[in-house]
């Protein structure tokens, strides 16, 4: 069965005239395309049925754009995700009305702000405003603020909490959202508090909530002046930590390790830990287990020459009454997905029964939590 002749006539003139993107919509069995000029529909009236005659307007779509009727090969998921489209073609895959094509041009390499514009009009979803988000090109336009509006709305929607992190993340970028959009997220994340992890990865020193400086923190800074002006990666650390905005850092970490939601958001926490204290992290492969990690920090701490660690070593001898606090900068220089990966490899919980089984490994970060916070 073919087109019928009433379809044929329109698609093929609309066809005739310069596109920049198509779409067809199978409930309402519509195509609509985008030109310079704007929008234009066309409503199909099937002859068969309706997923028949759908795919019979993608080969006369693909025969007139890249003169076969295969089609894009929808079955290339893993590769298009990739990014390994090619890039010469990436505006004639907007034109298949083949949504796997969209997500195709979203995902390569060659993505530039006027295709991200033409794909977000072909097909507005979540992962495709978080990939465009994702890249600088899209980030810094007129449409990137427009792929921030539309992940906060749909942020209450969000399920998996790996892409509310995401979403969060991407849209805390500069210049996307105001400071009142802001602060709505932070509030939400009271009661999700998934929601924090986006803030821990993307802004750790400007989190929108106020908090008291570290109580040594002006005898601390006062003491280790020299190392500060000399740029020891460590005493920069430990001043930036006793800050006000650190403080606010350690009681958000806090907040998240004693309730997290899944695995996704533990993973994510602790990596977003390890880059935070990766200034201080010891040279060499990661370390899988808490104990090892333990077993290191106390081995710098105790003799810091030993191993290296100069930067330690200086602010060690700086500030020794503040050897605790280091012995934490180096323990949580060792965190990481490493460490809870053999227990969830194990196990698919999450909720409460996950938090146990990560106790051995919470613990004692709880416990260095409250040295960094001048609580111990």
């Amino acid at each position: 069965m073919e087109l019928s002749s009433e379809d044929a006539l329109r698609l093929n003139v609309m066809l005739a005239n310069e596109l920049e993107a198509v779409r067809i919509d199978e409930s309402s069995m519509t195509v609509y395309a985008l030109s310079p000029r704007g929008e234009t529909a066309v409503r199909l009236n099937p002859n068969c049925r309706d997923e028949s005659y759908v795919k019979q307007v993608k080969e006369l779509l693909s025969t007139q754009v890249l003169g076969s009727p295969g089609g894009y090969p929808v079955y290339l998921k893993r590769w298009t995700r990739m990014g390994q489209t090619r890039d010469n073609n990436l505006d004639k895959l907007l034109m298949l009305g083949e949504p796997e094509a969209v997500v195709a041009v979203v995902h390569a390499r060659g993505l530039t702000e006027d295709l991200a514009r033409r794909a977000w009009w072909a097909m507005p979803s979540a992962d495709n405003a978080r990939k465009m988000l994702a890249r600088d090109c899209v980030a810094r336009s007129d449409l990137g603020r427009e792929l921030a509006e539309f992940l906060i709305e749909f942020l209450p929607f969000e399920e998996n909490p790996q892409d509310m992190i995401e979403s969060v993340r991407l849209i805390l970028q500069p210049g996307l959202i105001d400071a009142e959009a802001r602060d709505r997220i932070w509030a939400r994340a009271r009661h999700k508090n998934t929601y924090y992890v986006g803030f821990l990865q993307a802004v750790p020193d400007e989190l929108p909530e106020e908090h008291p400086p570290h109580p040594a923190r002006e005898d601390v800074r006062c003491a280790m002046r020299p190392l500060l002006e000399q740029g020891n990666p460590a005493a920069r650390l430990l001043d930036r930590i006793y800050s006000p905005a650190g403080q606010a850092y350690l009681r958000t970490v806090e907040t998240v390790l004693r309730k997290p939601n899944n695995q996704d958001v533990v993973v994510e926490l602790l990596e977003a830990l390890k880059d935070y204290f990766s200034p201080v992290a010891a040279p060499g492969e990661r370390l899988r287990e808490i104990e090892a990690v333990l077993a290191q920090a106390g081995q710098r701490r105790q003799d810091p020459a030993a191993t290296g660690d100069t930067v330690l070593a200086e602010l060690l001898e700086c500030l020794p009454d503040q050897a605790d606090a280091i012995h934490a900068l180096c323990v949580f220089s060792g965190v990481g997905e490493r460490l809870v990966a053999p227990t969830f490899a194990r196990t698919d919980a999450i909720g409460s029964v996950m938090r146990r089984k990560i106790e051995p490994i919470t613990s004692p970060l709880f416990e260095h939590l409250q040295v960094l916070r001048g609580r111990r």
